[in-house]
C-alpha cells in the first residue's frame, strides 16, 4: 500500500444520486420476522428485500387502505 495517493484527476461518481440513504426505523417483530423468512428462502440479505418492496411500492404508487375499528 502506498504512503501517499494522487487524486488529482479523480472525477466525482457520477451514480452519487443514486444512492443509498442510511435511516433508522422501527419495524415490528413480525415485519422483520416475515422479510427474514423470505430471506432464507431467497437467499437475498432480508434488509435489501425491504428495500426493494419498499422501492417497488414508491414507483408504482402503491397506497395503504386502512379501516380504522370503531
Amino acid at each position: 500500500m502506498r504512503e501517499e495517493y494522487d487524486f488529482s484527476k479523480g472525477k466525482r461518481n457520477p451514480y452519487v444520486k443514486q444512492a443509498k440513504q442510511t435511516v433508522t426505523i422501527k419495524l415490528s417483530v413480525e415485519a422483520i420476522a416475515y422479510f427474514k423468512s423470505q430471506s432464507e428462502e431467497t437467499g437475498i440479505p432480508y434488509q435489501t428485500l425491504i428495500n426493494l418492496y419498499l422501492t417497488d411500492c414508491a414507483r408504482n404508487g402503491r397506497k395503504l387502505s386502512l379501516t380504522w375499528k370503531k
